[in-house]
């Protein structure tokens, strides 16, 4: 059985900001795939994710977000698709995917790689990849977790 752990983190307003920040490329990351699937019949989330590399290059602010990020971020898009078409045929009646405001998209994704949990002077602090380390504020402990069984998601 897998567990979801969920901790509160504690970042300074300059983390905050970094995470504000990262967050709502991610969400214009999420509204430019989806205006790719709306002009694009065929794609995948594979397909989509090899466009990635080219577009860091038109898009050089995405080069301050892990890749693995922007990786789940094309799987989120193709996930709620999946969702939606499985809904619909059960039976629900369902609209279509919806460009994403600042307020409607409030979550990043890690998986495989790009964070670790550190302890620095005693004190736990989650290491994110192109973010910085931020310190978690916790009840009980943090448990051991193999890395290839883990992911971290991170909310504003």
């Amino acid at each position: 059985m897998r567990y979801n752990y969920r901790y509160r983190l504690n970042p300074t307003d300059e983390l905050h900001d970094r995470l504000a920040w990262t967050v709502d490329i991610c969400r214009q990351v999420y509204n430019h795939f989806l205006h790719r699937l709306n002009r694009e019949d065929g794609t995948s989330a594979y397909s989509e994710q090899s466009v990635l590399p080219n577009l860091k290059r038109e898009w050089t602010d995405l080069k301050k977000v892990h890749s693995k990020v922007l990786q789940k971020v094309v799987q989120r898009l193709y996930d709620n698709l999946s969702t939606l078409k499985r809904r619909k045929d059960n039976g629900y009646r369902v609209g279509e995917l919806k460009w994403k405001a600042p307020q409607e998209y409030r979550s990043i994704k890690y998986s495989q790689s790009g964070f670790e949990l550190n302890n620095t002077s005693g004190r736990t602090v989650l290491s994110l990849s192109k973010i910085g380390d931020i310190p978690m504020v916790y009840h009980r402990g943090v448990p051991d977790v193999h890395k290839s069984d883990s992911s971290c998601a991170a909310h504003q």
